[in-house]
């Protein structure tokens, strides 16, 4: 039976250790829309191929990725996690959709220059075409909401334009997705390089907090983040590097900014980044423990994949029949 609720998707690659921008900007936010959205949250390998993989890695990730959406609060019973290549209608739909979509659009797509410069060596055709698997995922399951980093605003708006260009010579077929984009930690910068992003790939691991990092190395990263001169804390763009710091805290405690500054007025540098380095450990200390105790389980995470395959199956068969229905293609 269909939810009539409007649809949300989101897909995390299994390539690596999160972030906590990707918690604070994404996965730990992810919770709150089971009640307004039936939501459908995907661990797309597919997507992670077009980097070379190591597949003993790759598989271990998928299972890791699984455990750190629930452990991060994702009831299953009311949500749908999968993994993309178990829904094969997720490649068939995108070979499709590759039929609507322009050159021109994909040669645009700013993730595929910057991949294209870090991986001069495999500069292959799914690194090239990968938004339109994307675009795929999301047109699917009928979904209007999709929750993105600011940097992925642009696959969106790729999307949606493939949604309408479909709809306009086959009218009524796909639901035109809105990004839904964060204002709370949906930019979280690096520590060793506030005016970037703070970057799962970085190879500076001072710059980056994974969610699994242990206490120690929370805290010991934080009291090494670059700040700023003076030892004022104080939310300024002449001040990046502590500008970053109060809004990671502010995120951890819930604090607004005014606060945090009243909190730390008079107190130097080094005791506000350890504060911030124990608010951010205190907050990953529950998902790290229940994040052990799923990986430990890998029936369960196993059965969790079985069951959202064959919903997101259901959901995914329909659109795809709908679709082979409208361009032509004889279904049996």
């Amino acid at each position: 039976m269909i939810d009539p609720r409007p649809v949300l998707f989101s897909g995390v690659q299994p390539s690596g250790n999160l972030t906590i921008g990707n918690y604070l900007g994404a996965i730990g936010r992810f919770a709150e829309f089971s009640e307004k959205y039936k939501c459908f949250y995907c661990v797309v390998d597919e997507h992670a191929i077009t980097v070379r993989q190591v597949p003993a890695d790759l598989r271990r990730r998928t299972y890791e990725t699984l455990a750190l959406y629930i452990a991060c609060g994702l009831d299953v019973e009311k949500n749908t996690l999968f993994v993309q290549s178990h829904v094969p209608a997720h490649a068939e739909l995108a070979w499709i959709l590759s039929c609507y979509t322009m050159f021109g659009e994909l040669s645009r797509m700013t993730q595929f220059k910057d991949k294209s410069a870090r991986h001069s060596d495999n500069i292959n055709a799914g690194l090239f075409t990968y938004p339109v698997l994307m675009a795929s995922d999301i047109l699917l399951y009928r979904a209007s909401a999709v929750p993105v980093g600011s940097d992925q605003k642009q696959h969106v708006e790729l999307t949606r334009n493939i949604a309408q260009r479909f709809n306009q010579q086959f009218p009524d077929t796909f639901v035109v997705p809105e990004p839904v984009i964060s204002t709370s930690g949906a930019r979280i910068m690096s520590l060793a390089e506030p005016d970037k992003k703070m970057s799962k790939s970085d190879p500076n691991e001072n710059a980056v907090v994974r969610i699994l990092d242990d206490r120690d190395t929370v805290i010991r990263k934080f009291r090494r983040a670059v700040t700023d001169s003076g030892n004022e804390v104080r939310y300024s763009p002449d001040k990046p590097g502590v500008s970053n710091l109060i809004d990671i805290y502010s995120c951890f405690t819930g604090k607004d900014v005014a606060s945090v500054e009243r909190e730390f007025d008079g107190l130097g540098y080094a005791e506000f980044k350890t504060a911030v380095g124990e608010a951010c450990a205190d907050r990953l200390a529950p998902v790290q423990a229940e994040y052990k105790r799923l990986l430990a389980d890998r029936p369960y995470l196993e059965e969790v994949m079985k069951k959202g395959a064959e919903e997101a199956s259901y959901y995914a068969g329909r659109m795809l029949s709908k679709v082979r229905r409208k361009i032509g293609f004889v279904n049996l």
